[in-house]
């Protein structure tokens, strides 16, 4: 998936991991293949053992001066907020990628907004 988002020319001004090996390790791979510095993922307990509110709680959160964050954490709850959010029913195996576009001017905003359209990758896509 890092060589498929590198080749996208995906570049987010940060990436936020949960602190599980499997969740940071698929961070700083993708890391390596967009060109983002391991050094820079921020690790955040939030995104562990935790629910779609606490995953929103996170991304309301974010600076605004972000633009572009991807977030690496673990399933069933990233399925939940991405069904939450678009309101469609998806499936998110193992390393998948889900892309979601706001309109929104604040991040904080994110979770009053209606649905949004969700573009999502896989490894078997």
């Amino acid at each position: 998936m890092g060589k498929r988002l590198g080749k996208r020319g995906v570049r987010p001004d940060l990436l936020v991991s949960s602190p599980a090996l499997r969740a940071l390790t698929t961070a700083q791979l993708i890391a390596d293949e967009i060109g983002y510095p391991r050094k820079n993922i921020v690790v955040d307990e939030r995104l562990y053992a935790s629910s779609p509110d606490d995953l929103l709680a996170v991304v309301c959160a974010l600076d605004d001066k972000l633009d572009r964050v991807m977030l690496f954490g673990h399933n069933p709850e990233f399925t939940d907020l991405a069904h939450r959010l678009s309101r469609e029913i998806i499936d998110m195996p193992t390393c998948a990628v889900a892309e979601f576009r706001f309109d929104a001017k604040a991040w904080g905003d994110v979770a009053g907004i209606g649905p949004v359209k969700v573009k999502l990758d896989a490894p078997r896509k």
